[in-house]
This record gives C-alpha cells, structure tokens and sequence, in this order.
C-alpha cells in the first residue's frame, strides 16, 4: 500500500491558508517503520468530528495532509491570536499501544513532520500512551532563563581539546533538581529541531531562524562540551526548562525549512577568538523582558526583515567580535564526510559507505532499492538515494549532500543497534 503520491486537502479553510502535515510511524523497539498502522486526525476545537481515517504504507508514512491553518500574519508579530491550529492525531496498530499526540501544531504554508512512535503493549497496561504538545514559548506562560555567563571561564578542559557533537544528548524533563522528572535520551539533531520548533514560528524569515539554530546548538554544546550537569552531580545533559536552559517538548512535530536547516548546520557553533567552547547563547522572547546579553526571538526575525543576515544578528546579541565554527568530530560516523557532495559518477569510499548503508536500510525500507555495493554512484544508487529522501520528507535530489550522508548514516546506526519490534 502506498498512498504518499499525492496531498489530501481535508477541510475548507475560513482563513483561506493551510499546513502540510506529515505522519511517520515508527515502533518504539527500534526505528523499523509501522506498516498499515491506522491514523485518525481530530480538530481541536471539534475533538468529536473524525476529520479523516488514514492507514500508514510499508515505509510507515501517509499521505500527505492539508489542513485548515491560521492567517500568516498571526505569526510576523507579537499577537494574542494563536498563529497556529492545533490537531489531535490518534494512531494505533495491532499489537502496539495506542498513541494519541493532542496539539499538533500547523501552521501556514508551512510543511510539518509528526513521528509517532508506538510501544509494545506489555502485561502492566494497554491504556493509550497520550502525548499533550504544550505551546510554542511564544504563546505559553514559561519562566524567562536566568542569566549565566557566556564562557564558563571556571571550566577545566583537562583532556577535551576538541568540541564533539555527540550522538545523543540526555535530556531531563524538569528543572534539575526535581527527581521525579524523566531523563530521556534523544538523537542530537533531533533535539534541536524539537527546541527551535518549540521556540520560534517556521514562517519567519530563514536568516532569523538560522541565528536562532546556531545560538541554541552552541548553548547546547556548551553544556555537553563543559559537563556542566554532569559536574554537579546529575545524570543528565540538560534540561527542558526554559529558566535553566531551553524550552523541549516531548513528541511534538517539527518543521521541514527548520529540519533542514539543521541538517545542514548541525556541527556548526559560534565561539569568541581564543575560547575553545562554544558560547552559552541564551535566549529570551524578546517581548516582555529585559533580557541583555541573550538573543532575543522577536529581535532577530525584526532584524531579518530589515536585511540583516545570520551572522549580523549574532553579533548584534553577542558581541562583533565573534564568529561561526564547525567540527567534523561526529559521535557514530564510521566512514567521515570527505567533504564532497556524491552524485552520478562520483566515486570513493563515502560512496561504498553510503550504498553499504542503504543495502541495510533497504531491508527494513523495502521501497528503497537495494544498489550494488560497487563504489560507483551509478542510477541505481541515485534512485535509492530518493526514495531514501521522499521517505523521509527530505528534499528529493538523488544528490547526497552533507546532511543526507549523516541523516542516512544516523538511520543506519538505529537500525543496526536497537531490537526489532514485534
């Protein structure tokens, strides 16, 4: 069954604007995809009217969805209407618990990505597992952070000499010292698109929402690469309170523009010339507080408007002189990026990495085409390499970039460790 060939328009819009929505189904036992899982989608405002009933093909997606979306101009400033609608997805599938997400939010013109992943029913409980989407931290009642210094100038690097991005950051959902709080591990570049899609709206301009990326990996590198938790004692990374670090919201969906960007920024930082560690860039709403030293969400998609790029609001928050790095120290990458993007004709060892990779996706992706482990981008890779990227709602290019070669690698590393659902 495959019914990812076209969109489905679901509703009338009154506003006249609507949202992409993509569904991705996954068991919780490993990243194997769900097939036939069944997906009803609700309205908020009428959680009683079915709006529509999908079934998930071998590769776990539906078809894509529109849906009915606020007007775009709720989104471009400071406003009491809420800039985005907001779904109740209820997915269920023989043998997996029942997971229901209430507060999915879509916003116009924008394409939204929804990973559900079902766990195992188990002889405790059946009851469906619900997932509550809290708002964007520009629309709910969050405590402002609290200021610290940008460089922990109390840090010993000992050993450390480089900054390495890691392949998980453990994330405790609380502020620190509340035991009861869960800790969850989550794949690194799938906690920032969470926290930027928690943070910030997808419709704002792409230099704005690149200064927000790069300020929230550097915070979060600072407090892997200084151990800052891990020092005091916890066993954690950080946390998801906006007060102490930045705002994590459990389940929610992204948004494509804000992933993409991330895949291809993700071992991007900023730092100050002679300090090895990434900046601590903290963040404010930039609406009701006074927040010096932190970029400010509001500002920076103010300053975009007006021509600045990136760089220049970086700078305007955090000081002229600093500057944006990178590392090709990444955690799970057993053949390195040579920096060469792979296409027809290309040749070498990324290239046997990446059809070596794909004969092992392809067994549990069974759409994608298994190529020939040969060391040459031939057709056959370059079709393996698309159904890879529609699958999993990349831009389809048969072109292997850095970001489709870690993204692809990451699965891999997924697929080959974890267990096997049932």
């Amino acid at each position: 069954m495959d019914n990812n060939n076209q969109t489905t328009r679901l509703a009338q819009s009154e506003t006249g604007y609507y949202g992409t929505l993509y569904i991705h189904v996954i068991c919780e036992l490993g990243s194997r995809p769900v097939d036939t899982a069944n997906v009803e989608i609700y309205n908020k405002s009428d959680p009683n009217t079915l709006l529509t009933r999908l079934y998930t093909n071998i590769s776990g997606n539906i078809s894509p969805i529109e849906l009915p979306a606020p007007p775009l101009e709720y989104s471009m400033a400071p406003t009491d209407a809420l800039p985005y609608s907001e779904y109740i997805l209820v997915i269920s599938a023989p043998g997996l618990r029942t997971v229901i997400i209430d507060s999915a939010q879509i916003f116009p013109n924008m394409v939204s990505t929804q990973r559900a992943t079902l766990p195992p029913i188990d002889d405790t409980t059946n009851d469906p597992k619900i997932i509550i989407i809290s708002p964007n931290y520009l629309n709910g009642s969050f405590p402002p952070k609290v200021e610290e210094d940008t460089i922990k100038y109390e840090f010993e690097t000992g050993e450390i000499s480089t900054v390495t991005i890691p392949d998980h950051v453990i994330v405790h959902n609380g502020i620190p010292g509340d035991e009861s709080a869960k800790n969850y591990y989550v794949e690194y570049g799938s906690y920032i698109k969470n926290v930027v899609s928690s943070i910030s709206y997808p419709t704002w301009p792409e230099e704005a929402l690149y200064s927000i990326i790069l300020s929230v990996i550097s915070f979060t590198l600072n407090r892997i690469y200084t151990n800052w938790y891990i020092n005091q004692g916890y066993s954690f990374n950080i946390t998801s309170s906006t007060a102490y670090d930045q705002l994590w919201v459990y389940g929610r969906n992204t948004f494509l523009n804000i992933n993409t960007a991330v895949d291809n920024i993700f071992n991007f930082f900023i730092v100050s010339p002679g300090i090895s560690q990434p900046l601590l860039t903290q963040i404010c709403s930039g609406i009701t507080n006074d927040c010096p030293g932190m970029l400010s969400l509001w500002g920076s998609k103010m300053f975009a408007d007006t021509g600045y790029d990136y760089l220049s609001i970086i700078r305007y928050y955090f000081g002229d002189n600093v500057f944006i790095t990178s590392t090709n120290d990444i955690e799970g990458i057993q053949v390195p990026w040579e920096q060469q993007v792979l296409s027809l004709g290309s040749t070498g060892n990324n290239v046997t990495a990446l059809q070596n990779q794909l004969n092992i996706i392809s067994r549990v992706y069974v759409a994608i085409p298994a190529p020939e482990t040969d060391g040459i981008f031939g057709p056959a890779t370059e079709a393996a390499v698309r159904a890879y990227q529609a699958i999993f709602n990349e831009p389809v290019t048969g072109v292997v970039n850095a970001a489709t070669y870690f993204s692809l690698a990451k699965l891999y590393n997924r697929l080959t460790r974890e267990e096997r659902c049932t």
